[in-house]
């Protein structure tokens, strides 16, 4: 396993704490950013209610990986990998985690 590197880490926090910020808005729900820095897993996660509706999911998961920032969900509208490169990842830093390998060798981002 690579040396972690403290710029994908930032990036990732930088992405989560973005969509806080933007969708933290909601009295009914609340975002929760859930950090394993040990591990390398970064996970944002909404819960509450809206009305009888019970709000609970995973929106973005990402874990960095070997060098590579490895997406593993992502429930934004968008993609939040745009946002990773605006911050200065490479895309070949990038994996779609949540796409078949398959997939992803068609991406301009990293297979694995």
């Amino acid at each position: 396993m690579d040396t972690p590197n403290p710029k994908l880490k930032q990036a990732v926090l930088q992405v989560l704490q973005d969509y806080i910020d933007f969708l933290g808005r909601d009295p009914e729900t609340q975002l929760q950013l859930i950090v394993d820095e040990k591990n390398d897993h970064y996970l944002l996660t909404e819960i509450g209610w809206q009305g009888q509706r019970r709000i609970y999911g995973t929106l973005i998961h990402c874990d960095v990986v070997d060098g590579k920032i490895w997406i593993q969900q992502d429930g934004t509208e968008a993609g939040i990998a745009p946002e990773l490169i605006a911050l200065g990842v490479d895309s070949q830093q990038i994996v779609l985690g949540f796409k078949s390998v398959e997939r992803r060798q068609i991406t301009d981002f990293a297979v694995a």
